[in-house]
């Protein structure tokens, strides 16, 4: 298996001849409004460029999963860090298949998607000769999360493959912490930027809660979601010295935009540019 890091939340993962796009942003650098003006430094999204090896890895996707897309059902609030107008007509000129959570069926078959599969939350059906479950996804703590789009995370069970459990946008809850500890992992990613909007609690994980996920995680813990949005303060660099702090880096990877994760077959990793 091998897992191809572009940005922000969009990655492929590639198993035989599927490869699975997740969270399609593939908008050119700020083209995208400030997430937030106030709490954070106000800079058009997305904050960088999808990287050059971006237009071969995307040619062969298969397939895609969205985690999140839609509230209210109104354009405008479109979750466009996951779904953008350039995700949106690659998904469409292409035809792939994708796979949501079953309240957002309808409104990506609206706007032109071939949505495969509509999932409700822990059940379990078939994909690609193998599974995949729906874990909720609470996009904020407090109010917030009532304004968001809240989603879901995947855990996906592909033929011969290391399991693998996307938390999505969330804080981290209960059902995160049962996805991690039920389902045990080989590699969970996650959702690593601590975002927050002008008003209220973050939207994703803070730092202390990514520690709890990572000590929580059974093995390896891929990080994204990381320095390609405004809203976004937690970095890199910040992430790898709290966890470094704990000892808790040795099972955890933070690619680079343009990285790839390559799992031998005892699902040891190793990364290449």
């Amino acid at each position: 298996m091998k897992i191809h890091h572009l940005r922000n939340a969009t990655f492929v993962i590639e198993s035989g001849t599927k490869h699975i796009l997740i969270d399609p942003m593939l908008c050119e650098k700020g083209t995208l409004p400030p997430f937030a003006r106030f709490r954070h430094k106000s800079r058009k999204n997305p904050l960088v460029s999808l990287p050059e090896n971006a237009p071969e890895i995307l040619r062969k996707v298969t397939h895609c999963l969205i985690t999140h897309s839609q509230k209210f059902g109104v354009k405008a609030l479109q979750h466009t860090d996951h779904l953008d107008a350039e995700g949106e007509a690659f998904l469409q000129k292409n035809n792939i298949p994708v796979i949501t959570r079953e309240q957002d069926v309808s409104y990506l078959k609206k706007h032109g998607l071939t949505v495969e599969v509509g999932l409700t939350y822990w059940q379990s059906v078939n994909f690609l000769g193998g599974a995949i479950t729906a874990v909720p996804a609470l996009h904020g703590h407090s109010w917030i999360h009532n304004l968001m789009a809240n989603g879901a995370g995947f855990y996906l069970q592909l033929p011969d493959e290391p399991t693998i459990y996307i938390s999505g946008d969330t804080v981290y809850t209960n059902d995160v912490e049962r996805a991690l500890t039920e389902y045990m992992p080989d590699i969970a990613v996650m959702a690593s930027g601590s975002a927050s909007l002008d008003i209220s609690d973050p939207i994703l994980m803070p730092l202390e809660e990514l520690v709890t996920f990572v000590q929580t995680a059974p093995k390896i813990v891929i990080a994204n979601h990381l320095e390609a949005l405004n809203h976004c303060p937690t970095s890199r660099l910040q992430l790898k010295q709290t966890l470094e702090k704990k000892n808790l880096l040795s099972n955890v990877f933070i690619p680079d935009d343009g990285e790839t994760l390559i799992f031998d077959k005892d699902n040891v990793a190793r990364i290449v540019a």
